[in-house]
């Protein structure tokens, strides 16, 4: 368990801080072969001692040099480089790779997808259709991308990021840190939307009413801080929050087989989705505690529902207050479409009925369902939730439209299509959530976020561009203020707040925002946690804690990557005066966060319902399910 402060941050400008350091590691250094993770016993320093022993005196001299560009000046976009070894470990630090080398961007060929003969040669900027490469060295080529995790220090003159490794450089001037981070930056841009990096090109793809995604700076950014509720209004507050408050295990259940998924409930029950059936837990104001009762996938000779058996159920939505369960298994490994979902009555047992997605007499295909609204679990008569496909988006109705009971045995009910619209192609839907008052947002394949408000579903109010990710999670709170999107390597925090022309505060599913919208912030891990959470582990399932009640704001957000839970406090990443946001390039990212580390990989990371927040914890407790175990932590304040 523990936060984003690491070693990372400690980089000395001082030569003589790292000298030791740099000569003891160079054998490691010139190996292409190591690992960050290698122990310094294995090396061995190669600089004669005679040698040592002059530079150690004439730095004892404190004699006043000039900067090592000075000394070169035929060296350009000098740096010096740097490694981190010893990834988490009590050993780990920063060492010097070369005190004075250089860096270039390169465009590959389309040609044979090699790199530019002439390293640097920024001409080849002019060749179509290949890519930028980061040269440094001959220790570094990489392709810019977003993986990179590029995170800069302004007041160091500094810039982090993953290649095989945690890297960092250092620049000698101000001018030459801006001219390198400008310049990665449009070279991302031209790598992930294929088209040079201007002004033209910018309005082209985010369009003209969203110049805070493509000019940070000159977008209004007091619509965040018009957001924050009265009790965090100064950066010394939610500051204080955050420091007085730590994770605490409380529970910690084995589980009776794989689990999938995780079915919170806001009452008596949670649920732990598996392999062969669905273990029930009870909610207290600590955790999750096992009841020692177990739902077997158990059928009995019902052919219709034999299906579920040999596929475990990837989604469970509660409904009906908690005494019904939704069930969806994908009709093939790895994809999420199924053309019909399992409704089971949690207090029986059974599944009562095998529901089939049709529209107009043609059976169709769902990738996700949810509630139709925050807190529609709770509606003991709910009878209708929302679906969505690639190119569609519906609210279904379990009604029978004659009143009449369905036999299951004979046959299998198809939903009625109740309210929506099937899109034309391009739409490329991905995930969904809804608001306390019913209102959806959608995230897509293309990075976009589309607002759509309670009375249609046809055209959405808002849609907010993407940045390059496919959006695969999205989450909104539950005043509708708020929105948290989830791509692979970054989290997405939306305002959707904005004025409109009469002066009346509104969110974005209600009206147009028009061109008074308030640049996104990213949430991200920096560049040693993402290399330490493992290259093929992603961010998935971002949430905001769970408040089903008006008046009430989100407190924390979290996400999974591989064994890792990671969680924001929400009022410290709104906070426009927070250290995080100091000399930030570009749109403001927050890499405050508290980790907790499992042994094995995250199924799920989400807290429990804000009713089950005691008296001395300001959150209720985090809920993390591994395949064979479900631990319960409480953010508690600390004595």
């Amino acid at each position: 368990m523990g936060g984003s402060h690491s070693r990372e941050d400690l980089i000395s400008d001082s030569d003589e801080e790292y000298e030791e350091e740099s000569r003891e590691e160079e054998d490691y250094q010139d190996s292409k072969d190591e690992t960050p993770e290698r122990s310094s016993s294995d090396r061995r320093p190669k600089t004669p001692s005679s040698i040592d022993e002059v530079e150690t005196k004439l730095k004892a001299l404190k004699l006043k040099y000039g900067s090592a560009n000075t000394q070169n000046p035929s060296l350009k976009n000098a740096v010096k480089l740097y490694l981190h070894i010893g990834g988490n470990t009590p050993k780990a630090k920063w060492v010097t790779s070369e005190k004075l080398t250089s860096y270039s961007f390169i465009k590959t060929s389309i040609s044979n997808g090699r790199y530019g003969e002439e390293d640097g040669d920024e001409s080849e900027s002019e060749e179509e259709n290949g890519w930028w490469v980061l040269k440094v060295s001959n220790k570094i080529k990489v392709k810019v991308r977003v993986e990179m995790q590029l995170k800069s220090f302004g007041d160091q003159r500094r810039v982090d990021f993953v290649a095989k490794g945690v890297w960092a450089m250092k620049f000698f001037s101000d001018e030459e840190y801006r001219n390198f981070v400008r310049k990665f930056n449009d070279c991302l841009f031209e790598n992930t939307y294929g088209i040079e990096s201007n002004d033209a090109n910018k309005v082209k793809v985010y369009g003209k009413d969203f110049i805070g995604w493509a000019q940070p700076e000159a977008a209004d950014d007091s619509i965040w801080e018009d957001a924050e509720d009265a009790s965090f209004k100064s950066p010394q507050s939610a500051n204080t929050v955050r420091a007085n408050q730590d994770l605490r295990e409380e529970f910690e259940e084995a589980a009776n087989g794989g689990i999938q998924s995780l079915a919170l409930g806001a009452l008596d029950n949670s649920f732990l989705v598996g392999d062969s059936g669905i273990q029930v837990v009870k909610n207290f104001a600590h955790g999750l505690h096992g009841k020692g009762v177990y739902v077997n996938f158990d059928h009995g000779n019902q052919k219709s529902a034999s299906k579920l058996v040999h596929s475990t159920p990837k989604r469970a939505l509660l409904m009906k207050a908690e005494t019904n369960m939704l069930l969806m298994s994908p009709i093939a490994e790895g994809k999420p479409h199924t053309t019909g979902l399992h409704q089971l009555d949690i207090e029986t047992g059974k599944i009562v009925t095998e529901w089939k997605f049709g529209k107009d007499g043609t059976d169709i295909t769902m990738r996700d369902i949810t509630n139709d609204s925050k807190g529609a679990q709770l509606d003991p008569s709910g009878a209708t939730f929302l679906g969505l496909d690639d190119n569609r988006l519906c609210r279904w109705d379990m009604r029978d439209r004659n009143g009449k009971v369905q036999n299951l045995a004979t046959s299998t009910p198809v939903l009625n299509w109740a309210q929506g619209h099937q899109f034309s192609r391009g739409t490329n839907f991905q995930c969904f959530a809804t608001t306390g008052d019913g209102s959806i947002v959608v995230g897509s394949r293309d990075g976009k976020i589309r607002l759509y408000s309670i009375n249609s579903m046809r055209q959405a109010k808002t849609a907010f561009p993407g940045l390059g990710s496919p959006i695969t999670h999205v989450d909104v709170t539950f005043d509708g203020k708020w929105i948290l999107g989830t791509t692979d390597t970054y989290l997405v925090l939306i305002c959707t707040l904005f004025t409109d022309k009469d002066g009346k505060t509104k969110t974005g599913f209600s009206g147009r925002m028009g061109n008074r919208i308030a640049a996104p912030r990213l949430l991200k891990l920096t560049p040693l946690d993402s290399h330490l959470a493992g290259v093929n582990n992603k961010f998935r399932n971002a949430q905001f804690s769970w408040v089903t009640e008006n008046g009430k704001q989100e407190r924390h957000l979290v996400a999974t990557v591989g064994k890792f839970s990671v969680i924001w406090n929400f009022q410290q990443v709104k906070n426009g005066s927070h250290e995080c946001y100091h000399n930030q390039e570009g749109l403001k990212s927050c890499y405050c966060y508290k980790i907790v580390l499992k042994d094995d990989s995250i199924v799920d990371s989400r807290f429990m319902h804000d009713k089950f927040a005691v008296t001395d914890s300001p959150e209720a407790p985090l809920v993390i399910a591994t395949s064979m175990k479900v631990s319960s932590f409480s953010i508690s304040s600390k004595r």
